[in-house]
């Protein structure tokens, strides 16, 4: 079994850690790129490369927790050195096992074909007007007020509509949606690590909408994300069922919504923080793509994605047997001394950015991740055109220095609760 690591802040739940990860990840790194946690029985990995090769062996590691996390306990006692019968037999009984984050194998080849047509290069250019006129449109308000609270007042309404618009749901559901995303609890709660419930507040709060849009695309098919998807079939022929097409279609907006909000967050947040990065950028706005690469790598908005050991394997040189469940640490990897030079420092323009892991690695790497960049990109444009300085608000926060930042109670997710900044006009 791996080495045992004994730390006394717990990772599922510690509000310090809530704070700074890093300084976690790092300790725990320096004791081995892969460690088990005795308090939790996890295996909690941190190296990159180690990272990188779990989430590529789709045949020794399941995704059956991915939705659950690795804190709950399994539904059945493991057995042997390859449980993956066992995986097969219970995976209805894991908490999530609905979402296609928790599927293996050829469920997720056949879900993830239906969705492989939805973000191509012609569709993502026409939302790119959508996502210019909007990101033009509530960047002025924000700017001609002269400040914003910069998350629930920008981010997430700002991605909300415009998954919304690809999708097609209609302006008359949107705020409904947008409701729904800022009430639900966050993915990973530190209040409740075993409960895996974002996705099923999600469900349950908007799954009748959903099923709406989804029939009312088959009777009337319209030029949208939810029509393609609706009338799409499985690479045998085979119609997928209503219930299954309503969970990918929640799952691609709560995708799509969350991740992108919460990097666009922390994105505002280093720029506020970094007056020389505003200027460089807003000279040559070209180099924006690049500042969103490194900011992915060095503060992306997903900390761990978790998996659970088929059989008995070796990471790192690490006994892993069958039964484990894995934190891959994202984070964690994408800061390791191994793979980057000065990883906690933050370098635009690094080489080979593009490799890190960010939006995972493998099989279950993000489908949306096109969309991410995308959208980040274009109201960063927007929001450094539009000003001449953008800065924290030490009324809210405390001066430079002595900050005072909430953080949503998540282990998975790395988001801002709240981000109030200054914006002077240009």
């Amino acid at each position: 079994m791996a080495d045992h690591v004994t730390m006394e802040r717990d990772f599922f739940t510690d509000r310090t850690v809530l704070l700074d990860p890093y300084s976690w990840l790092d300790e725990s790194r320096a004791k081995g790129p892969v460690r088990e946690m005795d308090e939790r029985e996890v295996v909690m990995i941190t190296g990159f490369a180690e990272a990188a090769a779990v989430l590529l062996d789709a045949d020794a590691f399941s995704s059956a927790i991915a939705a659950a996390g690795p804190t709950a306990p399994l539904p059945f006692e493991a057995r042997g050195g390859d449980i993956s019968d066992q995986i097969v037999e219970h995976h209805h009984k894991f908490v999530g096992s609905e979402q296609l984050v928790s599927y293996d194998g050829q469920r997720h080849t056949a879900a993830r074909s239906l969705l492989s047509s939805l973000f191509t290069p012609s569709r993502l250019r026409a939302n790119e007007a959508y996502m210019r006129a909007l990101a033009t449109r509530m960047v002025a308000e924000v700017v001609n007020a002269g400040h914003c609270e910069a998350i629930r007042g920008l981010a997430t309404p700002y991605v909300t509509l415009v998954v919304a618009d690809l999708l097609g749901v209609p302006e008359e559901d949107r705020a409904v949606l947008f409701d729904v995303v800022t009430s639900g609890p966050p993915p990973g709660s530190l209040d409740d690590a075993d409960a895996g419930s974002s996705l099923v507040h999600l469900a349950q709060a908007v799954g009748q909408l959903f099923s709406g849009y989804i029939q009312d695309r088959r009777a009337k098919p319209q030029d949208d994300v939810l029509t393609n998807l609706a009338t799409a079939q499985y690479p045998d022929g085979t119609t997928p069922s209503l219930p299954d097409l309503v969970m990918l279609s929640i799952f691609l907006f709560a995708a799509g919504q969350d991740t992108s909000a919460k990097l666009l967050g922390n994105a505002i947040r280093y720029l506020a923080e970094a007056r020389e990065m505003q200027d460089t950028l807003r000279a040559d706005p070209a180099q924006i793509p690049a500042f969103i690469e490194e900011m992915l790598r060095l503060e992306g908005s997903t900390k761990v994605t978790h998996r659970l050991a088929r059989k008995d394997t070796v990471i790192g040189g690490v006994n892993i047997p069958a039964g484990s469940r894995v934190v891959a640490s994202l984070a964690g990897a994408n800061r390791d001394p191994e793979r980057w030079e000065e990883p906690n420092v933050f370098k635009l323009g690094r080489p080979r950015i593009k490799e890190h892991i960010a939006f995972g690695r493998g099989a279950h790497t993000c489908i949306g991740a096109p969309l991410a960049r995308a959208e980040v990109r274009v109201i960063l444009e927007e929001l450094l055109a539009q000003t001449s300085r953008i800065t924290l608000s030490a009324a809210e926060h405390g001066p430079a220095g002595a900050r005072n930042l909430a953080y949503e109670p998540s282990y998975i997710i790395r988001g801002l609760e709240a981000l109030h900044v200054e914006l002077i006009p240009r």
